[in-house]
């Protein structure tokens, strides 16, 4: 099995590059599937002080219910981009083996929405 994340050769990058990402945990308050598209998934996120929508590419996999009223990780500053007409305003992080094999990182207990990772 061949894991999407591991290249044959790492990039290295200065702490101070990796301070820029704000990387939150999120409740997902609302999911639906992108109407003309088997992949796409809108979701609502909470983080406790602003809500966000992401565009995940994970309907192939997940029914949309699987989402809703769960916590997850998100990248919360990247710079919106529209995919199929929708705003996307964070990414959900996953682990990804290949297209079929995505396991969305979840925290292992509890914790508020908007919680910092460091």
């Amino acid at each position: 099995m061949i894991c999407l994340g591991v290249v044959a050769e790492m990039v290295e990058v200065d702490f101070s590059d990796f301070q820029k990402l704000d990387i939150r945990i999120g409740r997902v308050v609302s999911a639906e599937k992108v109407e003309g598209s088997t992949k796409l998934l809108r979701l609502v996120v909470d983080f406790g002080e602003f809500k966000k929508q992401s565009v995940a590419g994970l309907g192939h996999i997940y029914e949309p219910s699987y989402f809703l009223n769960k916590q997850f990780a998100f990248v919360v500053n990247l710079k919106p981009k529209k995919i199929r007409g929708i705003v996307s305003e964070c990414m959900m992080l996953a682990a990804v083996v290949d297209e079929n094999t995505v396991a969305p990182l979840v925290p292992d207990k509890e914790v508020p929405n908007g919680c910092k990772i460091y």
